[in-house]
């Protein structure tokens, strides 16, 4: 039996009134609801952006399938990339085989790759380049404003590169050293993205280069990590001069001795390459550069000290991947297992100072160094991308951006000047007078990167020209092929002066 509450019985003292408890409940509520209202516009508003770029979005999936892309285009204006067909029979379209490794692909079996893959959610138009687009688009009967994407590269250069590595494992970085937009970023082998987007050969064509050997799906330029040789001698100048290691007229009194002898570092002797000119005096740093001394850059190398010379090589890039348009790989000078600040000993710090030991870098790596050395010390912000265009009319331009003042403008005219005594110099023309632009003045360093005792050396240069004013600085890679002025001076000299030749904008 329940006992009857006695009327006048008061609640007990502390007890809450019934009022108070639904007031509590009310502000619960209006705390919960308050949130998840917060929640929503978070998601909404704050988050929109990513959530519609994200590659597991339905509606990115939905697009994909349904939705027209918007075009890629070159510099020029040319189409690189396009629909074809509508509905069902809509199909992606790849004129230039040559702008593989810049474009990639799109493919309903194998995703994308390239521009097509870092640009997906522009190119689908689910990244609305006017404000608040992506709050509007679900309130619209068609949510998709694809773009058009305007590459900086400029196709006929791009062609060209290909072409110039054509039968060979290589890469071509070329780069417009005033903005950091890259003219030309060529990768050999390669592959055909018309077949890979293609639903009925794209199965058994994929499959073939996957097997291949030579790794056609590489990028090469930007994700190929190769001992670099002698044009690692322009960061050790830069580390020397920009940390007061070094300067121009530094010479190291034993030098020309120990070309007949060789330079000892704790056991280990470091030779330079047969020549016969400038064996009679201490070589200075322009005179070491023009003739690509071993000796000499040892020397400079154990004077900047390991420290410095990774601070150094950091500021030009070195130690992570480079922030870009597509995936790239972390150059290095040392892989850090070494307890003199990474370096196993003063043997390999003397070896990475001219480009060998543990030293890796990537082909635009290596463009940047020449392009910062030709911009006066400051380097740019690399970009595959000058302008985004929606359906609907909305612009995006993608402007110039300093990284950073690697070295001051005097440090880099001293480096500019021992990179035109490498290609025009009285001595220098026999190891890079090959990549001389006629009525031109040409700045640049050859490489040959030793990759084992029996192996053929890469063969590498890099450079820019005019020196006076830059328009393009390049780095040129060819695996195994020989020395440096054998078969990348004179491929990266001619891509110079096809490029001069163009008409500028």
């Amino acid at each position: 039996m329940i006992p009857e509450r006695d009327p006048d019985r008061r609640d007990t003292p502390g007890a809450p009134s019934i009022g108070s408890a639904l007031l509590r409940v009310g502000l619960s509520l209006a705390l919960i609801f308050g949130g998840l209202s917060i929640g929503l516009g978070y998601w909404q508003v704050v988050e929109a952006q990513s959530l519609t770029a994200d590659p597991g979005n339905p509606l990115v999936q939905a697009a994909v399938r349904a939705a027209p892309r918007g075009r890629i285009l070159d510099r020029t204006g040319v189409r690189v990339a396009l629909d074809e067909g509508s509905g069902a029979d809509r199909r992606r379209r790849y004129p230039y085989q040559a702008m593989a490794p810049v474009v990639g692909y799109k493919s309903l079996i194998f995703g994308a790759a390239g521009v097509e893959r870092a640009y997906d959610a522009e190119l689908t138009g689910l990244a609305p380049l006017g404000p608040g687009g992506d709050v509007l688009r679900k309130f619209l009967s068609d949510p998709y404003d694809p773009s058009d994407v305007h590459l900086t590269v400029d196709l006929r250069l791009q062609q060209a590169a290909m072409a110039a590595l054509a039968g060979n494992r290589g890469a071509v970085v070329a780069i417009e050293p005033a903005t950091g937009r890259v003219l030309a970023m060529a990768s050999a082998p390669s592959f055909d993205p018309d077949v890979v987007a293609d639903p009925t050969a794209g199965p058994d064509y994929v499959a073939g280069l996957r097997d291949d050997r030579d790794a056609p799906f590489l990028d090469r330029a930007g994700q190929g990590l190769y001992v670099p040789g002698s044009v690692f001698k322009i960061v050790t100048a830069t580390a020397g001069l920009g940390s007061g290691a070094i300067r121009p007229e530094t010479s190291y009194p034993a030098q020309p001795e120990e070309y007949r002898t060789g330079f000892r570092v704790e056991g280990f002797t470091i030779n330079d390459s047969e020549r016969f000119v400038q064996l009679d005096h201490p070589l200075d740093l322009i005179e070491a550069t023009e003739v690509s001394s071993n000796i000499y850059y040892a020397h400079a190398g154990l004077d900047i000290g390991a420290e410095a010379m990774l601070d150094w090589s950091r500021r030009l890039g070195f130690g992570a991947p480079i922030e870009f348009d597509l995936a790239t790989s972390a150059s290095q000078v040392t892989d850090g297992s070494g307890p003199l600040s990474g370096f196993t000993d003063r043997v390999e710090l003397a070896n990475a100072a001219y480009g060998q030991g543990e030293t890796l870098a990537t082909p635009l790596q290596m463009a940047l160094v020449a392009a910062c050395v030709a911009n006066d010390g400051q380097m740019m912000q690399p970009r595959l991308v000058r302008q985004l265009v929606s359906e609907s009319g909305d612009t995006l331009e993608l402007q110039p951006a300093v990284l950073r003042q690697v070295i001051d403008p005097a440090g880099a005219d001293i480096i500019n000047r021992a990179m035109v005594a490498a290609v025009e110099g009285e001595f220098g023309e026999f190891f890079a007078g090959g990549a001389r632009v006629p009525g031109v003045t040409t700045a640049g360093k050859s490489g040959s990167a030793q990759v084992g005792d029996s192996a053929r050396p890469h063969s590498w240069f890099i450079g820019f020209a005019p020196a006076e004013q830059p328009r393009i600085a390049i780095a040129a890679i060819v695996e195994r092929a020989g020395f440096g002025s054998e078969v990348a001076v004179p491929l990266a000299g001619d891509l110079m002066q096809l490029y001069l030749g163009l008409p500028e904008g």
